[in-house]
């Protein structure tokens, strides 16, 4: 495939990862009205935000296997679409059953284009040769930071319906013009296997198996810590440390801030390192940022213990799912996804557990411990990192 043509292939699927965060940002800081709107309970509300991860768990699998069969390219653009659609469903719903029903659909939809969209990335970087994936995951946080930001800004003027209508017609805007350009480019094979069977076609033998496994491993230790700062990084900073309100809100934007930093570095940091030795150095660098922001005497250290963290965590997911992948195709995206997805539903609870029979800042050192293990891992597969 000519240059060009994978230049536009980047853009376009960059596009669609920037689409995905910005409209799970948007949704995200709507929750409340939502809540109240429907008059649940918090009881209520979290059963049926469970459907967002149910939905997603029960697509990831399927995904893999819809893009093997018909393509990366057309299951993005179909899933894509749904997304756009389901979003707005949320505020026109008047009860907690109503709106986990919805949100099944929703986290249907989410859970199939984080599949399909790293497929196609995967595709394009063994096409490019070139490590090109921490890209496009920051692309994924940039449009978080911006929907969040945009549906703060409006949530005073405009209602839920009209704000996630909005981000309906803006996803489909993208799906048609992004779109266009996924269906109208065959999935690019890499130099070396344009005589092989399609990447998809790939089934990866007993080891190779194995090492598709571990690799979710990375992602699902990586997401832990994402979910875990995201749901109970403020409150530390709030109860332990007597920050304001405020502050502990900036305590997770130093971490989202630090994670697109080290996403847009993400690439000229594997070409020096590689693989193995950028996964060894983010979890490390993360298990220390982690414990200084767990057990930090002070506000300014533990905001900076958050930002270390996030620049640690940046590109161990991105790292996990390309290397899966390139080993099994769509399937190894699918496990590694599932197995990422899992470690951030599993975060925010098991800090719970944790906080209650010991403390909060030692929960959070389960954190530090799960982004050492991941270091440890990139030490035992370096080799297969490559």
């Amino acid at each position: 495939m000519p240059g060009n043509e994978l230049t536009r292939l980047r853009v376009a699927i960059t596009a669609f990862f920037a689409l995905d965060g910005f409209v799970f940002a948007g949704w995200v800081v709507r929750i409340p009205d939502i809540k109240e709107q429907t008059q649940s309970s918090a009881s209520a509300l979290g059963l049926a935000l469970l459907g967002i991860s149910a939905g997603a768990v029960l697509t990831m699998t399927a995904t893999g296997r819809l893009c093997r069969r018909y393509g990366s390219h057309p299951v993005s653009v179909a899933w894509t679409a749904v997304l756009a659609l389901s979003v707005a469903l949320p505020p026109l719903t008047r009860s907690a059953a109503a709106l986990g029903a919805v949100l099944l659909l929703f986290g249907a939809a989410y859970g199939g284009v984080n599949v399909a969209y790293n497929s196609a990335a995967v595709d394009l970087v063994a096409a490019l040769r070139k490590p090109v994936m921490p890209g496009f995951h920051a692309a994924f946080s940039l449009g978080g930071m911006v929907g969040a930001g945009l549906g703060g800004v409006v949530a005073g003027s405009l209602s839920p319906v009209r704000h996630l209508l909005g981000l309906t017609l803006v996803g489909l805007l993208v799906t048609a013009v992004a779109g266009r350009t996924l269906l109208r480019h065959r999935t690019p094979a890499p130099p070396d296997r344009r005589r092989q069977p399609h990447q998809g076609d790939r089934r990866p033998d007993g080891r190779g198996r194995g090492l598709v496994v571990v690799l979710g491993l990375i992602a699902l230790c990586t997401a832990y810590g994402e979910g875990a700062m995201a749901d109970w990084g403020a409150l530390h900073l709030q109860q332990d440390l007597a920050a304001s309100s405020g502050t502990a809100a900036a305590g997770y934007a130093c971490f989202a801030l630090a994670m697109t930093v080290g996403r847009l570095t993400g690439t000229t940091l594997l070409q020096r390192l590689g693989r193995g030795r950028t996964v060894i150095a983010g979890g490390g660098t993360a298990a220390a940022g982690m414990l200084l922001a767990a057990l930090a005497p002070s506000v300014w250290a533990a905001l900076l213990g958050f930002a270390v963290t996030g620049l640690g965590l940046a590109n161990l997911f991105p790292v996990a799912v390309e290397r899966a992948g390139a080993l099994a195709g769509p399937s190894g995206v699918a496990v590694a996804s599932t197995f990422g997805y899992g470690g951030m539903l599993l975060g925010p609870p098991a800090i719970g557990f944790l906080a209650d029979r010991l403390s909060l800042p030692a929960a959070l050192t389960s954190v530090a411990v799960l982004a050492a293990i991941a270091s440890l891992v990139g030490v035992a597969t370096r080799g297969a990192m490559r």
